[in-house]
């Protein structure tokens, strides 16, 4: 797995992810996509907000449910660290919610 960042604004970044086997079937390129938006303005309970979509269609089969489980957990602990960070992955049918608490 391997990652380019874009950055969006001062408070968010953009990163694309690379998997081998797997692509963007309209691009060709990378078949995931990570946004992290920082929330620096709320001090008293400070969450991460991280969105991940990954577009290659073989990772919305129900098959690869734990794979796009380990791969979001792996990006997560790489690109965010251990903060506090509510999470979603938009993968058609392993779509999911979660929340990581230190």
């Amino acid at each position: 797995m391997t990652f380019t960042k874009n950055f969006r604004s001062p408070t968010a970044e953009e990163w694309y992810i690379f998997l081998p086997s797997f692509k963007d079937p309209l691009t060709g390129g990378a078949p995931g996509k990570a946004i992290i938006h920082y929330n620096l303005y709320d001090t008293k309970h400070i969450f991460i907000n991280t969105t991940i979509i990954f577009d290659d269609p073989d990772l919305h089969n129900n098959k690869h449910h734990q794979l796009v489980y380990l791969l979001a957990d792996e990006i997560v602990n790489r690109l965010v660290g251990y903060a506090d960070t509510l999470l979603s992955v938009h993968s058609g049918e392993n779509s999911y919610n979660a929340e990581y608490k230190q």
